[in-house]
């Protein structure tokens, strides 16, 4: 028998050195077992894995395949992509630079046409800025020519005859001519059909309307009116008093007054003036009113002119009566001959028709006589 003394007390079992050691072989065992268990499953699943891994790898593998033939794919359509975008661009960019260029072109033309048109309208400007201070100095000469009396007046009178000598035939008129009483009035006009003369005198008082226009109080502007009224109706007085000559002249005047202005106040606010003027067998005239009374003058000589010319008129329609009925006479001549002619036209077409008939006679005879000269045909038996 072995020894086995006790080593090991647990309770009341009691476990000798041969049981602990039976007991630790025994564990030993086991855990070999356990430990080839696990490994064996260990290995199995490292199989396992490496066949999934290595499926996992060919995936991978056929992945990467197609991802590289779908970057490479994609690599090419991108690179095709481009050209064509680089192309466009270029396209773009050349018809962009070409369309650039010519607006620039059209814009560089119209911008020499508009810097054309502008020195052009400086021109212009230049020219009108030129007739402007023409104009300004003609205004100021102006002003010198209304400032002084006798300039004035002479400015009213040369108004004046421009419009008669436009109107009237210059024997009708007659500028400065002298009067019985050895006045010289401005302008004197013969009246067809009578041996009175119309008298024509400018007046201007431009003075008093001037400081009436430029009155700066009631007091001044008062003092202005009634020294415009007087200086309008002492020129009615001495036109009525110098030029009003009974069997010389006409019994009413007219006095020119040169300013639109000036007669359009008069007419306006000054009535008692204007009525006083008539009573005196005066008549204030504007420009406007003596062309119109010209253009009257201008159509009562004219048909002056006609009723002297009648007789002259009538007689040459006399004359061209006459002539009238010659040529009728001749016509009626002429048309009897052109009927004498139509008959003998007509006679002879009737000789040509008969001669025509007989010739047509003769035809068909001469036809008969070679018909029946000559010979049969003879039958062949």
């Amino acid at each position: 028998m072995f020894f086995n003394p006790t080593v090991l007390q647990i309770g009341s079992h009691a476990f000798g050195l041969i049981d602990v050691i039976e007991i630790v072989l025994g564990l030993l065992f086991f855990l070999l077992i356990v430990t080839l268990v696990l490994a064996w499953r260990a290995q199995s699943g490292r199989r396992a894995e490496r066949a999934d891994a290595q499926a996992r790898t060919i995936e991978l593998e056929v992945r990467l395949a197609e991802l590289s033939g779908a970057m490479n794919q994609f690599s090419n359509q991108a690179q095709n992509q481009q050209a064509v975008l680089q192309t466009t661009l270029d396209e773009r960019l050349a018809a962009v630079t070409h369309r650039v260029g010519q607006g620039l072109a059209d814009q560089s033309q119209r911008t020499a046409e508009s810097l054309g048109q502008l020195h052009e309208r400086l021109a212009v400007i230049d020219v009108a800025q030129n007739n402007l201070v023409a104009l300004s100095n003609e205004m100021l000469t102006l002003k010198d020519i209304l400032s002084n009396k006798q300039t004035r007046g002479a400015f009213g009178q040369g108004r004046m005859e421009a419009i008669i000598s436009d109107g009237l035939h210059s024997k009708a008129y007659e500028f400065q001519a002298s009067l019985s009483n050895g006045t010289r009035p401005d302008c004197i006009i013969t009246l067809p059909d009578s041996r009175l003369k119309l008298v024509i005198d400018a007046k201007f008082p431009l003075e008093a309307y001037n400081d009436m226009k430029e009155a700066v109080d009631e007091v001044s502007a008062q003092e202005a009116i009634t020294r415009l009224k007087s200086d309008v109706m002492k020129h009615v007085k001495d036109i009525s008093e110098k030029y009003l000559i009974g069997g010389e002249t006409h019994e009413t005047a007219i006095m020119f007054v040169p300013s639109e202005s000036i007669y359009v106040e008069l007419n306006e606010r000054f009535e008692d003036v204007i009525q006083r003027a008539h009573r005196a067998h005066i008549i204030l005239a504007s420009p406007n009113v003596l062309m119109l009374l010209i253009q009257t003058m201008q159509a009562i000589v004219r048909d002056a002119a006609m009723r002297e010319q009648a007789g002259v008129i009538q007689a040459e329609v006399v004359k061209l009566l006459e002539d009238v009925n010659r040529m009728n006479e001749r016509v009626g001549k002429l048309r009897q001959h052109f009927a004498q002619t139509a008959g003998d036209l007509d006679q002879l077409s009737t000789s040509t028709d008969k001669i025509i008939r007989r010739a047509n006679k003769i035809e068909s005879l001469e036809l008969e006589e070679i018909q029946a000269v000559a010979p049969k045909p003879r039958l062949i038996k």
